[in-house]
């Protein structure tokens, strides 16, 4: 081959190479559309991990898109109020919101059933049923019927029971008394003599300073320490027996949902769950110092009593038996936790709480 014939076709080889790159990039621009989600948040900015892992989810989506896909995130109080970031998914105000479905539980007890319920599963369990156990489908057929498509975002693991002006020894102590408490909860400790309240989280201190409420729940020591409840609740409860793994949803709108390309459905979804197990991760590692802290600035550390903890769990059977009766989309959804539970529990109490018992004591015991 001549130096005139190489160079030619080297040249024409170049200009078909760069024709067939300039009929690429569209297809790639195709694939990745610009496309630009608001995300309204059930949680105020002070909290690092509720809200920090709305942010994660919208920075993790932009990087995977190189910033083609971007899901701006918005506080509570900053586009609608903590307690109406479904109600503005389903309005299209926003298009996805990150919110617990307990907050709703007043239009409908099955939207708690994918957050949190008395005596339901541990965060482990939880997560085992939703992404095991079809209850990921499950919920999703409920929340389908209000327009919404939700995934896992989080979970605190179980929580605490709460902060509380006096000390709660027996059921009788708590006849009259106002605790703010999230979800169909309420309902059992209404039965019990306590007046619930429904307050959103950045809310709660000023609430409990002004004594319009004698005790409150929330979460557990890392975000509780945060908000300052031990300056004016010195007495610090466990468990939370209403929360033993509360999940933490991400809800879209179920239109814009559909309207995404598949591959930004498929990446949402998958960095959701990331996001999921993130949240979890972080509250475990940060609740011990916190825990100390909190004793360490005043706060009373305080078991519920056996007695409290029996009539709790016998008032919660008699309400789920009551909604079983007369809502079949509850009794479809709890039917599965309900199942699910008792398998899940009979493995647990096997070897993981033998050896977390066995390790427990050697930490009292200073060997750790």
């Amino acid at each position: 081959m001549d130096r005139r014939s190489f160079l030619t076709k080297a040249a024409i080889g170049g200009t078909i190479g760069g024709a067939a790159a300039g009929l690429a990039a569209p297809a790639i621009a195709q694939s990745n559309p610009k496309i630009t989600w608001r995300m309204t948040s059930s949680f105020p900015k002070s909290l690092d991990t509720l809200y920090g892992n709305t942010e994660a989810l919208g920075k993790r989506i932009a990087e995977a898109t190189d910033g083609n896909f971007e899901i701006q995130s918005f506080a509570a109080g900053e586009l609608v109020g903590g307690l109406q970031a479904a109600d503005a998914v389903q309005a299209g105000t926003v298009e996805m919101a990150h919110t617990v479905g307990y907050y709703y539980w007043g239009k409908d007890p099955s939207w708690a059933l994918g957050s949190a319920v008395p005596f339901g599963l541990s965060a482990r369990g939880m997560n085992a049923w939703h992404y095991f156990g079809g209850g990921i489908e499950l919920y999703n057929e409920f929340l389908a019927q209000q327009g919404l498509i939700g995934f896992p975002g989080g979970n605190t693991g179980v929580q605490m029971g709460g902060w509380f002006r006096k000390e709660i020894n027996t059921l009788e102590d708590m006849k009259g008394l106002k605790m703010r408490i999230g979800g169909f909860a309420g309902q059992v400790m209404a039965k019990l003599g306590v007046v619930p309240q429904q307050i959103a989280g950045g809310d709660i201190y000023a609430a409990l300073e002004k004594g319009t409420i004698d005790a409150t729940e929330f979460v557990g020591p890392y975000d509780d320490e945060k908000l300052g409840f031990v300056k004016v609740a010195p007495y610090y409860y466990y468990p939370g027996w209403w929360e033993g793994g509360p999940t933490v949803h991400f809800m879209i709108n179920l239109d814009k949902w559909n309207e995404l390309p598949k591959n930004y459905q498929s990446l949402l979804r998958s960095i959701a769950q990331g996001v999921d197990a993130n949240m979890l991760q972080q509250y475990d590692y940060l609740n011990p110092t916190a825990l100390k802290k909190l004793i360490a600035e005043g706060t009373q550390l305080r078991p519920f009593s056996a007695e409290i903890l029996e009539a709790c769990f016998n008032t919660a059977n008699e309400t789920y038996a009551e909604l079983e009766a007369s809502n079949p989309t509850f009794a479809k959804i709890w039917g599965s936790i309900k199942g699910f539970r008792a398998e899940h529990y009979l493995w647990a109490q096997v070897a993981e709480y033998n050896y977390d018992t066995f390790m427990m004591i050697q930490q009292r015991n200073g060997k750790l």
